[in-house]
């Protein structure tokens, strides 16, 4: 056995106009949580595909326990001991527990699938896991964390040698993320390697023995954690440094873009009432499931409510569909940039037009020469890392494929804009550019809401918040309120009162 679990030596990759990777180079010792982290495009996806069998290196070599592996496909990787946990799971909600465990690995009592075994199985692994449940329930009708530990399960196995962790906190809450990082130490006792490929510094600092950063496909440095700090690591990632991880500007208070007056729909809002203004971002903060999501759904038109008012400069408006909010100057920046907010088979350059068609259009015909134009300006003022702006858009990196969806909804022209969660599972260097986003629009008189679950966030950017628990406003703080601070916003997200 090698000193290393799993071995890149100068591996590089190509594809059509772009080299994806140049001379990698990565080692993972058994038992140890090795951190990933790169901006949006730096390589994680390739490089993750390379190990995984997806991809085939074009130079390099890939050692697996000391010896040299060539492989062709998933199943060669995978026999070899290399298990990977996407940030989109792999989980068929229909099937149960114990099939997507054993999904094309069946056991079996002569020509009959032996389910009792299987079960007792499914059901051992998953209490190692920290999770007590049936195995033959709908793997659909559980929690996110527990289709985690389904895919993890199925890990733990095929024996893996090394577990491959790709933004695996992007969708948890709390709770789940705090079982995650206890399974993660779990699997280092039994001496698995875990590669760690996540954006959130914090986790890279509770969890990881070493990390590596990489950039434009380039390896760039290896170190113990402890002798990394958040400038350090975020300077090796973007190849600058930050001055300024939430670049707040201020702009002129206008007018009231957007008021709600009690907002209800049945089980999920109850009465929820706030104003923004123009020249202003307004942050929505909340614990999961608070309400937030819905209420800017039926904002939008998305979701039918049951009662309550909506007001648009002054003006109610009555909003059933997303295309009377889009006439009504509202854009919404879906949560799930990838199943509500892309196209992804096709090209950055349709993609940004999506909601502006009657814009780029001459007479009944696309305007295509305007929309290249627009498209590449997007390209230069957003820096979507891209060959050009007919690239498919399923193959650009996350934080490329959440500016697409910006400059979709630039091109709108619209009045309010709301994002949700708009630098989830994004680098640090692009979050910065999101926010410089919301600067322009507020500095242009523009209202700008924004859900985030991320407190630094909700504190760095906005003027005002709006505090929601169980579908109800607990409290609206004000930035230059004495109760604009992270123990407040929380008391008040959990239901205490602000005014004890």
């Amino acid at each position: 056995m090698g000193e290393y679990v799993v071995e890149l030596k100068n591996v590089t990759k190509r594809f059509p106009g772009v080299v994806a990777l140049h001379n990698m180079q990565l080692a993972i010792k058994p038992g140890e949580i090795h951190g990933l982290i790169g901006e949006n495009g730096a390589g994680k996806s390739t490089l993750i595909k390379v190990l995984t069998g997806v991809h085939k290196a074009d130079e390099g070599e890939i050692y697996v326990n000391g010896q040299k592996m060539v492989f062709k496909n998933p199943n060669e990787s995978a026999a070899a001991g290399i298990a990977c946990v996407y940030q989109e799971l792999n989980i068929e909600k229909l099937l149960s527990v114990t099939d997507n465990i054993f999904i094309n690995k069946w056991l079996k009592k002569g020509f009959l699938l032996d389910y009792d075994t299987m079960h007792n199985k499914a059901e051992e692994v998953m209490k190692s896991l920290g999770q007590d449940i049936d195995p033959r329930k709908a793997a659909g009708t559980l929690g996110m964390g527990v289709q985690q530990m389904i895919e993890i399960a199925k890990a733990v196995l095929i024996d893996a040698k090394m577990i491959i962790m790709d933004e695996p906190t992007s969708s948890l809450g709390e709770k789940e993320v705090e079982q995650l990082m206890r399974t993660c130490r779990e699997l280092k006792s039994r001496g698995i390697g875990i590669l760690f490929v996540s954006h959130k510094l914090e986790e890279l600092f509770e969890l990881c023995d070493r990390v590596t950063v990489i950039r434009d496909g380039e390896y760039i440095e290896t170190r113990d954690i402890k002798d990394w700090n958040n400038d350090s690591l975020i300077t090796a990632m973007v190849g600058r440094t930050l001055e300024n991880q939430f670049p707040k500007e201020f702009g002129k208070k206008g007018e009231c873009m957007l008021k709600v007056e009690n907002l209800s729909i049945g089980g999920v809002l109850d009465n929820v009432s706030f104003e923004a203004y123009g020249g202003q971002i307004l942050g929505m903060s909340g614990l999961v499931g608070a309400g937030r999501t819905e209420t800017v759904r039926a904002v939008f038109g998305a979701d039918p409510i049951d009662g309550g008012k909506i007001y648009i400069k002054g003006q109610e408006a009555h909003i059933n569909s997303p295309k009377q909010a889009i006439a009504a100057g509202v854009a919404l920046l879906t949560e799930d940039r990838k199943g509500q907010g892309l196209v992804l088979a096709e090209t950055i350059r349709t993609n940004l037009v999506l909601a502006s068609l009657k814009r780029h259009s001459t007479g009944m015909f696309l305007d295509e020469r305007r929309i290249e134009e627009t498209g590449e300006g997007h390209i230069q003022t957003l820096r979507i890392k891209t060959p050009s702006i007919d690239e498919i858009v399923g193959q650009l990196s996350g934080g490329n494929q959440q500016k697409v969806v910006i400059g979709k909804w630039l091109n709108s022209e619209a009045d309010i804009y709301i994002f949700d969660e708009p630098t989830r599972g994004i680098d640090v260097g692009a979050k910065v550019e999101v926010y410089n986003v919301m600067n322009s629009l507020v500095k242009a008189g523009k209202c700008v809401i924004m859900i985030s679950s991320e407190m630094p966030e909700i504190l760095g950017m906005s003027d005002r918040v709006v505090v929601m628990r169980g579908g109800r406003v607990m409290a609206v703080v004000e930035r230059d309120s004495q109760h604009f601070n992270q123990e407040d916003i929380m008391k008040a997200a959990w239901g205490g009162s602000l005014d004890d």
